[in-house]
């Protein structure tokens, strides 16, 4: 229903705008129409990404080790993943709601999202190598914990 609404204002303001101006309006459809196409490649990726963690890795697998029966564990197994993954935030949403649907708790989802963003364990020498040694542990032990405090809150309020 949420999708229909959002696509029936589009196509009311697509309506406004091209006999307001239809020359803009076209204008607008092409460069829509360009950015579509060079999101598809990862659109497209993103689709078959899920599909082989789908196939991979069974709902039970991912509630076994990032469900409510596994506690606090599981946060620290999403926080642990994000950790140490690197895939761009396009990506990792679509992801992480495919987890969340096979069983992974919302705090879970929520540690992995947040160190995904956060917490740069794979950019961390290139990250050493720029800002210091010291630095980047401490950026990135902080933004660990408060990756944790971040999914308890999560947990807490959902």
């Amino acid at each position: 229903m949420t999708t229909a609404i959002i696509y029936g204002i589009a196509l009311v303001g697509l309506v406004l705008g091209w006999v307001k101006d239809p020359a803009k309006s076209r204008k607008a459809l092409v460069i829509g129409f360009r950015a579509f196409m060079r999101m598809l490649p990862t659109l497209l990726a993103v689709t078959g990404l899920m599909g082989i963690i789908t196939g991979a890795i069974s709902p039970e697998t991912i509630s076994r080790y990032m469900g409510p029966e596994s506690g606090y564990l599981a946060m620290v197994v999403g926080a642990v993943v994000g950790s140490i993954t690197l895939i761009p935030s396009i990506v990792a949403l679509p992801l992480a709601g495919s987890i969340y649907n096979a069983g992974a708790t919302s705090m879970a989802v929520a540690a992995f999202i947040t160190t995904l963003n956060m917490v740069g364990l794979v950019t961390a020498p290139l990250e050493i190598e720029q800002l210091g040694k010291r630095y980047t542990l401490v950026r990135n032990s902080l933004s660990f914990i408060f990756a944790l405090l971040i999914a308890v809150a999560i947990g807490v309020i959902l």
